[in-house]
C-alpha cells in the first residue's frame, strides 16, 4: 500500500487490519513519521518529537497482534498529543518559553486513558501560549500553518492537532475546548473535533472545575472520533466532576429520518462570510436528503452576553498567567499580556453575570431542544485568519465588516458557557482560498449519542473526507 495511504488511513480501518495482519502498527507508524518529517518544515504543526520511541512502541504492538493479544482498544495506533497535558517524563512547554522543557513526574488522566489503551504517542502539537488563542504561533515554536492554505491559520489552541491530522502526520490527535479549541480548528483544518459535555472526561484539578473546560477528540472521520471517545470518557478517581454513567455511543452510520434538527445561520449575534452559509446550507441539503426535518430558528441571543463569557475567560485565564509569568512576563507574547492586562480591568461581579448571561441563553436554547434533535449552526464566522493572526492587535472583518478580535469570527464561546451541550464539529467543504469550513452539532446536555448519530450520517452521505489523493491538500515543498 502506498505510503500516503497508510498517513490518511482512519483508525477503525488500520485496527481491522491490524488484527488480520494485513498491516503492521509499524509500517503504519514508519509512514506517519515519514510524512511529518517531509511537511514539517512548511506546516510547523509538530513540538517535541519521539519517533525512535514510537518506532520501538510499535514493534512491541506488532508482536502483540501477532499473538492475537492486542493491549487495548487503540493498539497500535499514531497518536499526537497537544502539547498541553502531562505525561510522566516527557517534556511540555504550552507553547510558552517560561515552560519549555519541563519534565512533568506524572501523567493526567486523559492521557493516561490513551496510553492505557495502546496509542503511541510519536509526537505533541503546537499550541499557542498557555491555549489562550483560536489560532497557533508562539515565541517558542513559531507560526502553525493551514495544510490547505500556509497563508492562513489552522486555528487553535489545538491548532497543531488540527493540521497534523489534516497533513497526515497522525492516525489520531488531542484537543482540549475553553473557547473553542477543539471546535475552531477542526473547521479551519478540515477535520472532526468535538467538545464532550462537561464532566464526560477526566481533567486535572483545578481546571476539573472549570464548566468552561474540556478535553476532547479529534480525528479525520466521525467514527474514529467516537472511537477515541469511547476511551476518553467516564467517570475517574482524581476528578469529582467527572460522569459516572457511560452512554452507548454509534461507531457506524444509521438513519436519522424524522429526526428534527434547529438551523441558526448566526446565532443572532454573529456576522458569518458568505461562504461558510452557503457551504452551511448545502450541508443542510445533505441531511434533508436522508429525512431529517430542518427548521431555521432565531435564538434572540445577544452580544452583551458574550462580553460577560469572555470577561469569565480573562477572569480565569489572564489571572492563571499572571501568577505564571511573575517577573518575566518580558517572555510572552503579545496575545498573553494582552490577556494579563485584560484581566485587571475584569470587574468582581464577571463571576455572576456570566452565570446570568449563561442561564439567559439556554432560557432559549434549552425549550428549543425540547422540540429538536440538535441545533446546527457554521463553526467559525470566516474560513480562517491570517497565519500571524494577533488578537491584541488584528481587527478581523468579517462579511465586510470589523468584529471582535476574540470571540467574533468564530461562533463557539456560547457552548462553553452552555458546557452541559456537546458539541461535534465536521467540515462543510472549501472557501475559495481553499480554507476548510464546517459546522457545529449541538446536541441536548450529555446527548454525545445524538450528535454523532447526525455527523455519522452526513459524514456517509458526503462520502467523508480524505478517501482519495484529490480530497487531501497539497502541500508545497513536501519533498
Amino acid at each position: 500500500m502506498a505510503e500516503d495511504e497508510l498517513c490518511y488511513m482512519g483508525a477503525t480501518e488500520a485496527l481491522a487490519r491490524f488484527a488480520d495482519r494485513s498491516l503492521s502498527p509499524v509500517e503504519l507508524m514508519q509512514a506517519v513519521i515519514n510524512r511529518a518529517e517531509a511537511v514539517e518544515g512548511r506546516i510547523n504543526a509538530l513540538t517535541y518529537t519521539h519517533f525512535d520511541e514510537a518506532l520501538e512502541l510499535a514493534r512491541a504492538a506488532e508482536a502483540r497482534y501477532m499473538r492475537n493479544a492486542p493491549e487495548g482498544p487503540l493498539d497500535g495506533l499514531a497518536l499526537a498529543v497537544k502539547d498541553e497535558g502531562a505525561i510522566r517524563g516527557k517534556p511540555l512547554s504550552n507553547g510558552s518559553l517560561l515552560l519549555n522543557g519541563t519534565i512533568p513526574n506524572y501523567t493526567s488522566p486523559v492521557n493516561q486513558r490513551l496510553l492505557d489503551s495502546g496509542a503511541i504517542v510519536h509526537t505533541r502539537t503546537a499550541t499557542p501560549e498557555f491555549s489562550c488563542a483560536g489560532y497557533t504561533w508562539s515565541r517558542l515554536w513559531g507560526i502553525t500553518r493551514n495544510p490547505w492554505n500556509p497563508d492562513f491559520t489552522p486555528g487553535g489552541s489545538s491548532g497543531g492537532s488540527g493540521a497534523a491530522l489534516a497533513a497526515g502526520c497522525c492516525t489520531l490527535a488531542s484537543g482540549s475546548d475553553i473557547g473553542g479549541s477543539i471546535r475552531i480548528p477542526a473547521s479551519a483544518s478540515g477535520v472532526v473535533g468535538l467538545k464532550p459535555a462537561y464532566g464526560r472526561i477526566p481533567e486535572e484539578p483545578p481546571y476539573n472545575l472549570d464548566i468552561f473546560c474540556h478535553q476532547g477528540p479529534m480525528a479525520r472521520s466521525v467514527g474514529d472520533a467516537a472511537l477515541m471517545l469511547g476511551v476518553m470518557m467516564g467517570p475517574h478517581p482524581q476528578d469529582i466532576a467527572t460522569q459516572r454513567d457511560i452512554p452507548v455511543l454509534p461507531r457506524a452510520p444509521g438513519s436519522i429520518r424524522g429526526m428534527k434538527i434547529a438551523y441558526s445561520p448566526d446565532l443572532s449575534i454573529f456576522r458569518v462570510e458568505p461562504e461558510v452559509r452557503r457551504n452551511t446550507e448545502a450541508a443542510l441539503d445533505v441531511l434533508r436528503d436522508l429525512g431529517a426535518q430542518i427548521e431555521e430558528v432565531d435564538l434572540g441571543w445577544q452580544e452583551e452576553w458574550l462580553e460577560d463569557g469572555l470577561n469569565y475567560l480573562k477572569l480565569l485565564m489572564g489571572n492563571v498567567l499572571r501568577d505564571a509569568a511573575a517577573g518575566r512576563e518580558a517572555e510572552l507574547t503579545t496575545y498573553a499580556r494582552n490577556l494579563i492586562e485584560a484581566a485587571a480591568d475584569v470587574p468582581g461581579t464577571a463571576l455572576a453575570r456570566c452565570y446570568q448571561s449563561a442561564g439567559a441563553m439556554y432560557a432559549t436554547l434549552g425549550p428549543l431542544l425540547e422540540r429538536f434533535d440538535a441545533l446546527i449552526c457554521p463553526t467559525n464566522g470566516l474560513p480562517a485568519p491570517a497565519a500571524d493572526y494577533d488578537q491584541s492587535r488584528d481587527v478581523p472583518m468579517v462579511d465586510g465588516a470589523p468584529v471582535h478580535p476574540f470571540y467574533g469570527w468564530k461562533l463557539t464561546l456560547p457552548f462553553n458557557m452552555l458546557s452541559r451541550c456537546p458539541v461535534l464539529a465536521v467540515p462543510t467543504g472549501h472557501a475559495t482560498n481553499r480554507v476548510p469550513t464546517g459546522m457545529q452539532i449541538v446536541g441536548r446536555p450529555w446527548a454525545e449519542a445524538d450528535v454523532l448519530r447526525i455527523g455519522l450520517a452526513y459524514e456517509q452521505a458526503v462520502g467523508g473526507w480524505y478517501a482519495s489523493a484529490a480530497t487531501r491538500p497539497v502541500i508545497a515543498d513536501l519533498t
